[in-house]
């Protein structure tokens, strides 16, 4: 089923400033082939003369915003229970990739990377892969080298805007998450990007505190900053 135009339902809401960059969760969205479609459930309904709302949720763990853990990948890695709330608050830089297949350490390099920082990948998934409910295979992903590129500059979180930072199928999607999570790099996906300009924002990103989870739905939103530290206002 497609989705374009005004019948979409909405995205992005803005704030005092603050972009919401989540996906809205809702039954029928694209998901992960092979795990559990996303089904929300009214079991309670004042609309249906009932005392109260009430809703029952089935999906991954996976499912739209969520974030990884180690443990998705490392036997004996954290939990998202454990993550530091600095992996994911402060600071974020937003890239925009406009490789149509892979986002590669040639483009990385001329970004000038820094330690420490939380980076967004902002590519055309964001415009092309939030529009169907069927999962769109060819994906923009992260390339085994620009993730090992990422790792080795020390970056606390990577988010992207897809399901995946690696690819689908054949492609790299364990080796690319192993080399960010032994990394201690935090992983931030299904973000959707696409009302946003490359710069320089005020990041919030918190996973549902589920203990020893491997993965989690995520809430995430930014906020401009303006060089030399304030903030403008408004939506990008």
């Amino acid at each position: 089923m497609n989705h374009s135009g005004s019948n979409h339902p909405t995205r992005r809401i803005s704030h005092n400033g603050w972009i919401d960059i989540s996906v809205p969760l809702r039954s029928g969205m694209a998901h992960w082939p092979h795990d559990p479609p996303v089904q929300i459930e009214r079991l309670f309904d004042l609309r249906r003369g009932d005392v109260y709302t009430l809703s029952k949720l089935s999906m991954s763990a996976h499912a739209g915003t969520h974030m990884d853990a180690p443990l998705h990948f490392i036997q004996t890695g954290k939990g998202l229970d454990e993550m530091p709330f600095a992996a994911t608050i402060g600071p974020a830089r937003v890239i925009e990739i406009h490789d149509p297949e892979s986002i590669r350490p040639d483009v990385l390099r001329s970004h000038r990377i820094r330690r420490g920082e939380r980076v967004l990948f902002k590519t055309k998934n964001s415009t092309r892969c939030w529009n169907t409910d069927s999962f769109v295979e060819d994906f923009v992903h992260l390339s085994i080298e620009a993730a090992r590129f990422l790792a080795g500059r020390g970056v606390r979180a990577v988010g992207i805007d897809y399901l995946s930072v690696g690819g689908y199928l054949e492609k790299n999607g364990p080796e690319v998450h192993r080399a960010l999570l032994e990394a201690g790099v935090w992983i931030i996906e299904g973000l959707d990007l696409s009302r946003v300009r490359p710069g320089t924002y005020e990041l919030l990103c918190l996973p549902l505190r589920i203990l020893r989870g491997d993965g989690a739905p995520a809430r995430a939103i930014l906020r401009p900053i303006r060089r030399g530290g304030g903030r403008t206002g408004g939506r990008t």
